[in-house]
């Protein structure tokens, strides 16, 4: 055992952290990267910020002056650029210190949170990279980084070179002028041999233009057999050219947006926020989605690609678009794979749902078409929209789709045709009561899907000639037609089997004349009633004891359930003069199960063995008499 050398390292000394370096390149891979293929990426992200930094020296020197070279053959992997290069002090100083970033070191505005537009231009930095962790990514597909740099702010500082190892061994020497004649940098791998899926030639040209298609410095690839190289970013994003008219212009965005994400836009709208330097395009689905999937959106910073999947660029309600950005201001995390949540990505988020909102509105104004075809496929998106926005509500409240007892239509032409809206607080209640609703002339909206009932209450908002209400049983019972006392008197004896027979589902039988005909019977029955009818019976059962108390003390008078008898069907005009009681009895079930059935709610076993049964009733019944 080795005894600790106490006076070298004396009791309350400060000493310095041990960086495992193979130890930190898995957690990179594992837990911060999401593949290795973000190992180019990082390269050119560097690049990129050393061509900033060297046109920062000499501003008058052309963009396209200065740019990238990659080379791959399947044996190395190699990224050259033009930018401003590193001394030997640099090369120790950033190279072999992990998380100090040259940027920072360079006067690059702090990372503090940016709040307000007003001082957001003024702190928008230069660089992509802030972490210096970029460079370990390399690690991943190689056990050997080469680095060849000569500086632009010292012209006549020597080339230097840099070889860093996977175990932390790292070596620096200085060269003649001539190993690098030019101001810039070469990075160049020597790929492990598991890493061929990240650095074949093809592979290395695809990640290439996947992460820097947007790039404003000119980027290259050669793959080493001697043919010209190819443009990895030939032509600048389709919002950053002109275009010779607006339709024009229309119809690359367009393209552009189905070549990104694989479907043509119902319609593309423009994204420019010039506080942050965002320019950029959303692509309205021509499909509908869920409600509440968020859609990943393709975000770019200073042209390199960011993220394909960041969902926290737009509001939850803006599910209906995907959007493609490049951002000059938005601060990426440290896997540079995701944005950072902060103060301006809060505020862009906002500008953002504003130009979407905006984009609404005119559709509105001046393309009904558009907004006919937006809305017959996206109408729960704007929805859940209008609840939380009184200006989308007054805007397009009017033109929303819902099911009524007139069909499917817009609220603004079933409002002219009803004075008095009456609206459901469930699905199983309008299909209870839409034919007979119907019939009698009363419109009721089906308030049962999402965002529906909250939205039919709010349009005296808009109308105020007309009135909203909820529908009730009374309501509905009212516009009945009561039938005359003889025939009353005449079926009072089925009425009363009838009751005695269905008491087991607390439902009684009254007998109306109500159209149409062909409907023998309206079971009038709430979810909220079978509920309270479903905790009465829970607390009968459970008379006595500290949970009877409880339910006892919240029971109500249990709403019962109605079936309602057509008097004007013929077969109900048959049943009520049945003179055998068991046939009156089987009949009343059997009504009972097929009013239970049209209302599309979920039997209850009962109800199920009660239509099983009297079905077979009725059928031996039939048989017997034909026999």
């Amino acid at each position: 055992m080795t005894l600790p050398d106490t006076a070298a390292n004396p009791a309350g000394a400060d000493r310095t952290f041990q960086v495992d370096l193979r130890g930190l390149v898995d957690l990179l891979s594992h837990h911060l990267y999401s593949s290795p293929r973000v190992y180019l990426r990082e390269l050119l992200q560097n690049a990129v910020d050393a061509l900033t930094a060297r046109h920062g020296l000499d501003p008058a020197a052309p963009a396209d002056a200065l740019g990238i070279r990659l080379y791959a053959d399947g044996s190395v992997v190699r990224v050259e650029d033009d930018g401003v290069g590193l001394t030997e002090a640099d090369v120790h100083t950033f190279l072999a210190t992990i998380g100090r970033s040259s940027k920072r070191a360079m006067g690059v505005p702090s990372d503090e949170p940016i709040r307000g537009w007003g001082r957001i231009a003024e702190q928008r930095g230069d660089f992509i990279g802030q972490f210096g962790i970029g460079l370990l990514s390399c690690f991943l597909v190689a056990d050997e980084i080469h680095v060849l740099s000569r500086s632009a702010r010292t012209p006549d500082a020597p080339a230097v070179e840099w070889r860093g190892r996977g175990d932390g061994i790292y070596t620096v020497r200085t060269l003649p002028a001539s190993a690098r004649p030019r101001p810039g940098t070469t990075v160049t791998l020597t790929p492990r041999a598991d890493a061929g899926e990240w650095t074949r030639p093809t592979q290395v040209h695809s990640l290439a233009r996947h992460f820097g298609s947007l790039l404003r410095h000119p980027v290259t690839f050669d793959d080493g057999t001697g043919g010209p190289g190819a443009s990895v970013n030939a032509e600048p994003a389709p919002w950053a050219r002109t275009h010779p008219t607006p339709g024009a212009r229309s119809r690359a965005l367009a393209a552009y947006g189905e070549e990104v994400f694989g479907f043509t836009p119902l319609d593309t709208i423009e994204l420019d926020l010039p506080a942050v330097g965002l320019k950029g395009i959303a692509c309205v689905l021509p499909e509908a989605v869920p409600a509440g999937r968020r859609h990943g959106h393709r975000v770019h910073v200073k042209g390199m690609l960011l993220s394909e999947q960041a969902e926290e660029i737009l509001p939850e309600w803006a599910f209906f678009v995907r959007c493609v950005v490049d951002a000059e201001s938005l601060r990426p995390t440290a896997s540079r794979e995701s944005l950072y949540e902060d103060d301006t990505l809060a505020a862009v988020r906002d500008a953002l749902a504003e130009r979407l909102r905006a984009w609404i509105a005119r559709a509105a104004a001046s393309d009904p078409d558009l907004l006919a075809r937006f809305l017959q496929v996206h109408h729960l998106a704007v929805k859940s929209l209008a609840v939380h926005d009184d200006e989308i509500l007054r805007m397009l409240l009017p033109w929303l789709p819902f099911e009524t007892t007139d069909g499917h239509a817009t609220l603004d032409e079933f409002a002219r045709t009803h004075r008095t809206v009456l609206v459901t607080s469930s699905v199983e209640e309008f299909r209870q009561v839409a034919a007979i609703a119907s019939a009698a002339g009363l419109g009721v909206v089906n308030g049962g899907y999402t965002y529906d009932r909250e939205l039919v209450h709010r349009l005296p908002e808009i109308r105020p000639e007309n009135t909203v209400a909820d529908l009730d049983p009374a309501t509905l019972t009212a516009h009945l037609d009561p039938v005359d006392r003889e025939t009353e008197l005449a079926a009072a004896a089925y009425l009363a089997l009838a009751r005695d027979a269905l008491a087991v589902f607390d439902c009684d039988v009254a007998l109306r004349a109500f159209q149409p005909a062909s409907a023998p019977a309206l079971l009038v029955d709430s979810r909220e009633a079978r509920h309270e009818r479903t905790r009465s019976q829970l607390a009968r059962e459970q008379e006595g004891g500290l949970w009877g108390d409880i339910l006892g003390a919240l029971r109500q008078e249990a709403p019962r359930a109605q079936l309602i008898l057509n008097q004007l069907n013929p077969l109900v005009r048959t049943a009520v003069i049945i003179d055998e009681p068991e046939l009156a009895r089987t009949s009343a079930e059997a009504l009972y199960g097929q009013a239970a059935m049209l209302s599309r709610r979920p039997l209850r076993p009962a109800e199920s063995s009660l239509i099983n049964r009297s079905f077979l009733d009725l059928l031996a019944h039939a048989l017997r008499k034909d026999s």
